[in-house]
């Protein structure tokens, strides 16, 4: 590989590593030539953010060990050096080491990566629901605690997107409004094919599966009341996969009681009948 290809790879590892990724980035959304990940928001953001920089360290840190151990064999053992081959066969401290550590580098990664997946899986005392439905080829969405209404979401076509500057493919005509400071439990599922629901900013990825129901939790800090955060279905799931994004608009307390008044009006109620009559088998 040429120098000129390497150099693009090893600015992005030092980048990632750095961190540079996370600070001179738009909030919510990707932005160009971005490096790493979106800046996170969450407390399961930071925390998976965390992990992949712990991640990126160790991935570096084994690729310059075996490179080091690849350049050392390569010059020390080469036939100038070694006109006799060595015949060992066997070397008991190499073989215990070389189980060993692999081991205990596993155990680096599995004990903070099991502690995280605990923490996004664990829902406890949520301020609200929002039930999640992937739908082909957008989002439908519910509101079990606040009269139980629901509305689609979907793409603005991107002309529109365009004229009036919005971000294409990216924008919906009804966004997610969740209050910012309450625990939310995000529950999803699907009505025909597996969807995901993916919110980067977040650290949100999470299967849409018809007949199941997933789940999951988020907290978006008061600091980003105002904020739009964007993601996408990141399932394959049809022709139109592209085109069903995900907007979430983060506001206070206050401005959500008024919008939940105002939804609940402009959009139809999702209950269900309060009776249900069964035909008789006679």
């Amino acid at each position: 590989m040429s120098i000129k290809k390497l150099f693009p790879i090893l600015l992005l590892g030092l980048a990632v590593l750095t961190g540079f990724d996370s600070t001179a980035l738009a909030v919510g959304q990707p932005e160009p030539w971005q490096l790493g990940l979106q800046y996170p928001v969450s407390p399961v953001a930071v925390e998976g953010h965390d992990f992949f920089i712990l991640l990126t360290w160790l991935m570096t840190i084994i690729t310059v060990v075996v490179l080091f151990l690849l350049l050392y064999v390569l010059f020390r053992f080469s036939a100038k050096r070694n006109p006799v081959p060595s015949k060992t066969t066997h070397h008991t401290l190499l073989e215990v080491v070389w189980t060993v550590v692999p081991v205990l580098i596993l155990l680096v990664i599995a004990i903070p990566s099991f502690r995280l997946l605990y923490f996004a899986d664990r829902v406890e005392d949520a301020d609200l629901t929002l039930k999640i439905i992937g739908k082909q080829w957008y989002w439908t969405y519910e509101y079990p605690d606040n009269g139980n209404f629901t509305f689609d979401s979907l793409m603005i076509d991107e002309e529109t997107a365009v004229a009036e500057g919005m971000n294409r493919l990216l924008d919906v005509d009804n966004p997610v409004v969740l209050p910012v400071d309450q625990n939310i439990r995000l529950i999803m599922t699907s009505d025909d094919v597996i969807h995901n629901w993916a919110m980067p900013s977040l650290f949100i990825k999470l299967d849409a599966v018809p007949g199941r129901l997933n789940e999951t939790w988020t907290r978006i800090p008061g600091e980003y009341a105002g904020t739009t955060f964007y993601g996408q279905c990141s399932e394959l799931c049809g022709v139109n996969h592209a085109y069903m994004p995900i907007a979430v608009k983060a506001v206070t307390m206050e401005e959500y009681e008024a919008w939940v008044a105002k939804a609940q009006e402009e959009f139809a109620s999702a209950d269900l009948p309060s009776a249900v009559s069964v035909a008789s088998a006679e």
